[in-house]
């Protein structure tokens, strides 16, 4: 016997039928009372056999289920066998420094991040039931006994409440569990672990602990720390009290925001060649990521990346094609169900003039200033419809979503007629569903992706013509059609013009106005260079767009154009583009 809860008792055992190979099998022992009571234990049973075949037969990090079955009035299950020590059992004889917290924690949080992309709540992590793994030292999530499948309506009903004492959140105590909690749950495992300071229980059945102010709901574990010379620097102190934060909405959200943060140049500077030299440039080893055993359409932490080629064409003032190249980007692809994927291509990170010179454009595209913009991911193409149809069936955030805003109707044409709040509302949903921070580019970020290099008025050129772009009449002979009978009056497919610019971006130019997370500033002055959101000032009811569309003149397609629109809504003809940082 290796262990008894309320429900099983676990042994380990010799299976015949596989070359007398280890694993591990649990039997069905509720101690509950009741009719009812038992039949809602073995059904907590049963769910524990079906997480464990989905979730361990995509992950190396999760035990395999080997087998399911009943024999007369019991029920069994069958599972590897981990050999190794639960961290329960390391902290009788380690002592853990604030880099082993962090080992842990990047062993953890992808294998975290991978459950709750499967929409499951684990709802028992603690250091009994984390093992390192002998063969690699790596970490092994087990007992899914009391994991719970969950959907957008259940998160708001109350649950059968399951919870070992000390290491829960007050949601997951009343029954109300969310991704957060495990993370609160992950945050005391490593106080407890870094502090060898266990929860505990009076005879009245009070928690009774150094590290918690149960009146007041604040952890103190700081204070202690400090009483017993325990080194932890700000960095990890910020990232332990955010897991640790009382209120859901305070708290990490999910696994990728605290790897970003855990990962972050700051943090990893503390760490000098003469005590963790594996740590000084350290990244997120690729063997802790999400990676499933078998193909999965879900999601990892980070996507794979594939190449592309695409055309690239410089125009002259008249409108005609003086070179032809071929070029390649790296993009990858992310599922949003039903069949329907959205391409994010991989732009690299520099430096740009951003606004237009003397002449070109109006006084809002001035003074001209330099900006450098960080490495992004960006929509191939604006969103089009049927992705905007497939994020607004997933769980709601914020605001309802119209699933056929569109006035143009099409699956594989642009949204448009969406708010710029409706825009947010997607990428929440987006970044709900993934656990990567989609959001709108910033206006600075938009420019340089359009520009794609080049300081002409298009990254075609001088000029564009509609065999290249999707626009309205012209209002100057500087940039006028060549024909009038290509003008389009609506919009188009995306993609439909085949010539790329030069990091690999369609429809920039035309096509739909697209949203920037900026609001409206009259001009540059005072603007940043670093490529970020424009927060301050600015008038916050309307914001940026950018890029044109079908019914404007190129002049007004430009890559420095700009103009805006009020965020509830106004002008209803707007779409937009994501992006997402890694």
């Amino acid at each position: 016997m290796l262990g008894e809860g309320g429900f099983s008792r676990t042994y380990y055992a010799e299976d015949v039928d596989r070359l007398d190979g280890s694993c591990v099998v649990k039997q069905f022992v509720p101690q509950v009372q009741g009719t009812a009571s038992r039949a809602k234990a073995a059904q907590l049973f049963k769910e524990e056999a079906f997480r464990l075949y989905e979730l361990g037969e995509n992950h190396p990090s999760i035990p395999r289920l080997l087998a399911y079955f009943e024999q007369g009035a019991s029920l069994y299950l069958v599972q590897e066998f981990i050999e190794g020590d639960t961290l329960h059992k390391e902290l009788q004889n380690t002592t853990y420094t604030e880099a082993k917290i962090r080992h842990v924690l990047i062993d953890i949080l992808p294998i975290l991040d991978f459950v709750h992309s499967r929409n499951v709540i684990h709802r028992d992590i603690k250091p009994e039931n984390i093992i390192r793994r002998y063969s690699d030292k790596k970490l092994v999530l087990i007992d899914f006994g009391g994991a719970k499948q969950i959907t957008q309506t259940s998160l708001a009903r109350q649950a059968t409440v399951i919870y070992t004492v000390g290491y829960a959140s007050s949601e997951q105590m009343a029954g109300f569990a969310c991704h957060a909690s495990d993370l609160y749950s992950l945050g005391v495992t490593c106080i407890r672990l870094l502090t060898q300071c266990l929860p505990y229980q009076d005879a009245y059945g009070n928690i009774t602990d150094p590290l918690y102010d149960a009146i007041n709901a604040h952890w103190r574990w700081r204070e202690y720390a400090k009483t017993k010379n325990i080194q932890v620097s700000e960095q990890l102190g910020y990232i332990l009290d955010k897991l640790l934060k009382h209120v859901v909405r305070e708290r990490y959200q999910t696994a990728v925001e605290v790897l970003q943060d855990l990962n972050s140049n700051n943090f990893k500077s503390l760490f000098g060649m003469t005590t963790v030299p594996q740590l000084e440039t350290a990244q997120i080893p690729s063997q802790t990521i999400s990676t499933p055993r078998s193909k999965s359409t879900e999601s990892n932490l980070y996507p794979e990346f594939h190449i592309f080629d695409f055309d690239v064409v410089t125009l002259d003032t008249q409108g005609r094609i003086i070179e032809r190249t071929r070029a390649n980007a790296r993009f990858f692809t992310e599922d949003l169900g039903s069949g329907v994927f959205l391409e994010m291509v991989s732009i690299p990170g520099g430096n740009y003039m951003m606004g237009s010179i003397d002449g070109e454009g109006d006084a809002d595209e001035r003074p001209q200033h330099n900006v450098q913009v960080e490495p992004i991911c960006i929509g191939k193409y604006p969103v089009t419809q049927a992705q905007w149809r497939a994020v607004s069936n997933l769980p709601k955030i914020n605001l309802s979503l119209n699933p056929h805003p569109s006035k143009f109707k099409g699956a594989n044409r642009p949204v448009e007629n969406v708010s710029w709040h409706e825009a947010q509302e997607f990428c929440a949903r987006l970044h709900q569903k993934t656990g990567r921070k989609y959001r709108l580019p910033s206006e600075a970020e938009w420019e340089y992706a359009c520009r794609a290099g080049t300081t002409t008025p298009f990254h075609f050129g001088d000029t564009i013509t509609p065999d290249l772009a999707n626009c309205g009449n012209s209002e100057t002979r500087m940039f006028e059609f060549e024909t009038k009978t290509k003008i389009r009056k609506e919009t188009t497919p995306v993609g439909s013009f085949e010539v790329a610019n030069s990091f690999g971006l369609y429809d920039m130019h035309g096509q739909v106005w697209e949203w920037c997370a900026d609001p409206w500033h009259n001009n540059y002055v005072g603007a940043p260079t670093d490529g970020s959101v424009w927060e301050w000032q600015g008038d916050k009811n309307r914001r940026v767009l950018r890029g044109g569309s079908w019914s404007f003149s190129p002049v007004l397609c430009r890559s420095a154009s700009r103009s805006w629109n009020e965020s509830d809504g106004g002008l209803r003809i707007c779409g937009f583009r994501v992006v997402v940082s890694l």
